[in-house]
C-alpha cells in the first residue's frame, strides 16, 4: 500500500472519492457510538457479581481487630483492606491510608490541601504568586482538570517510550521554585500505555528540586491491568516508593490507586501511600474532613479478593475480555492505515487507551467528522492541559466499552474519518 504524500493529485482525488462513498454509507446507518471515555463493559462488571453477596449478615461486619464495620472508627481503613491495598503497590500497610471509592478525589484533596494549608510546614501554595506542575503530554485529562481548576499553571514535558522527558523534567524542575509538582501515570499510561522505564523512575526519584514541597504525584491506576497472562508480556516498573527512600527523599512522592475499574466503577475503594510525615499530615486533616469512610465496603473488597493473588486472578478474566477489543481495533488500524502515512497509533500491553497520532492540524476535524456518522469520541485536545494539543494530532480511543461487534464498526469509521481529513489536508496543501 503506497503512502498518501507518494500519490498523485488525480490519483488522491479518486481514493477520496471512494472513501467519502464509505462514509456517507456508514453515516446513513444512524449509529450511535461511544469510544469516548475508559468505561469497564457491562460484561467487566458482572465479573464482580460475588461482591454484592460478600457480606450477607451482621456477623459478617467485623473486621481482624474486632472493629464492628458499619460504625464510627477506622479513619485510615481497615487492617486488612490496608494491607490489600498496600500489596497491591507493593508497599507496608502501615505506609497506607484507604480512602473513599475514587483515587481522583484524594489526588483532588491532596492538592485543594496543598493550596490552604502548605505542605509539611512550607507556605500555603494560595500565598504564593506563581503555582506550576509538570504535565507530561500527552496525558490523563482529568489530571489537567484538577489543577486548572485551582489556577495552577501548566507545563507540557513531552512523553517518551521510557516515560516523560527527563533532560527537560530534571531542568525544570532544578531550576524553577514555582514547580511544585508533577502528574505521573507510570504503567500503562493514559492514553499511550506507556510504562516508565528503570532509568526514569530512578531519575524521578532522584530530582533535586528548587521547591521543598514539590511532590510527585504518581497515579497508578493501572498496576495490575495488564492484557496478557504470559509474564514476558506484561510490563514492569521500579517501585517509586522504594527509590525515593534509597535517594534520601522519601516525602517527595504520593502514590494512588483503586479498584474503580477492578470491581465496580462507581463502588470500588481508594488508597494513597507515602512517607511517614505526609501520612501523618493526611490524618491530621482528615481528622476534621471525615470521620470514617464506608468500611463496610471495604471489607466486602477483602472478602471477595481474599488477597492480591485472587485480586490478579480476577484481572486475568479482565484481560481475556479487554484483549480481543485492544486488538481488533488495532488489527483494523494496521490493514485500513497501515503504510499511508497518515496516521501511528500504540498496542500497549496494559491499561485502557490506545493512542492515535493523526497529521498535524488534523485531530479536531477526525473527531467532528466521526462525531457526524455516529461515533462520540474524547474530544480532540483532551489529553493535553487546557484542552490545547499544539499540534492538533492526538487522539485517545477507548476499546473498552462496546461489544466486539460494534468496535469493529466504530474501528471502521474512525478510519474512513482519518482517511477523509487526511486526503483533505493533503489537497489543500499541495503535498503532490
Amino acid at each position: 500500500m503506497r503512502a498518501y504524500g507518494e500519490l498523485t493529485r488525480e490519483e488522491l482525488l479518486v481514493i477520496k472519492q471512494q472513501v467519502a462513498a464509505s462514509y456517507e454509507k456508514a453515516r446513513g446507518k444512524g449509529l450511535q457510538l461511544d469510544i469516548s471515555r475508559g468505561k469497564p463493559s457491562k460484561t467487566q462488571l458482572d465479573l464482580a457479581e460475588g461482591m454484592l453477596t460478600a457480606i450477607s449478615s451482621n456477623e459478617d461486619c467485623v473486621d481482624m481487630d474486632g472493629l464492628d464495620c458499619r460504625n464510627y472508627g477506622g479513619s485510615i481503613g481497615i487492617p486488612e483492606a490496608r494491607r490489600l491495598m498496600g500489596d497491591m503497590m507493593a508497599v507496608s500497610m502501615d505506609q497506607v491510608v484507604v480512602c473513599g471509592n475514587a483515587s481522583l478525589t484524594i489526588m483532588f484533596d491532596t492538592v485543594s490541601r496543598s493550596f490552604t494549608h502548605g505542605v509539611l510546614g512550607n507556605t500555603p501554595w494560595s500565598k504564593l504568586n506563581k503555582v506550576k506542575f509538570l504535565c507530561p503530554v500527552p496525558g490523563y485529562d482529568r489530571h489537567f482538570g484538577i489543577t486548572e481548576y485551582f489556577g495552577v499553571e501548566m507545563i507540557n514535558v513531552p512523553m517518551f517510550t521510557a516515560g516523560p522527558d527527563m533532560d527537560l523534567l530534571e531542568k525544570l524542575v532544578t531550576e524553577d521554585e514555582s514547580i511544585k509538582g508533577i502528574w505521573c501515570v507510570p504503567k500503562y499510561s493514559n492514553p499511550q500505555g506507556i510504562s516508565y522505564s528503570k532509568e526514569t523512575v530512578r531519575r524521578l526519584a532522584l530530582l533535586k528540586p528548587a521547591a521543598k514541597d514539590f511532590r510527585i504525584f504518581w497515579d497508578n491506576a493501572y498496576c495490575i491491568h495488564h492484557l496478557y497472562e504470559e509474564e514476558e508480556k506484561q510490563d514492569r516498573i521500579l517501585n517509586i516508593i522504594e527509590e525515593c527512600d534509597k535517594a534520601g527523599s522519601p516525602d517527595m512522592v504520593y502514590e494512588f490507586v483503586s479498584t474503580s475499574k477492578v470491581s465496580f466503577a462507581g463502588g470500588g475503594i481508594s488508597a494513597v501511600a507515602s512517607s511517614k510525615a505526609n501520612l501523618e499530615e493526611i490524618k491530621r486533616h482528615m481528622n476534621y474532613q471525615i470521620i470514617s469512610h464506608d468500611k463496610t465496603n471495604q471489607l466486602r473488597h477483602v472478602k471477595f479478593f481474599r488477597d492480591l493473588k485472587g485480586v490478579k486472578a480476577h484481572m486475568m478474566k479482565h484481560a481475556a475480555i479487554m484483549r480481543p477489543k485492544f486488538e481488533r481495533v488495532v488489527s483494523v488500524l494496521e490493514k485500513e492505515l497501515g503504510g499511508l502515512g497518515i496516521g501511528s497509533w500504540t498496542m500497549p500491553k496494559g491499561g485502557y487507551f490506545i493512542s492515535f497520532d493523526a497529521l498535524p492540524g488534523c485531530a479536531r476535524a477526525i473527531v467532528a467528522k466521526a462525531k457526524e456518522a455516529g461515533l462520540v469520541m474524547t474530544g480532540a485536545g483532551a489529553t493535553y492541559p487546557y484542552r490545547k494539543d499544539p499540534e492538533d494530532s492526538n487522539i485517545r480511543i477507548a476499546p473498552s466499552f462496546p461489544t466486539l461487534e460494534e468496535l469493529e464498526v466504530a474501528a471502521d469509521i474512525f478510519v474512513l474519518s482519518v482517511k477523509l481529513v487526511s486526503l483533505d489536508k493533503l489537497l489543500k496543501n499541495g503535498f503532490n
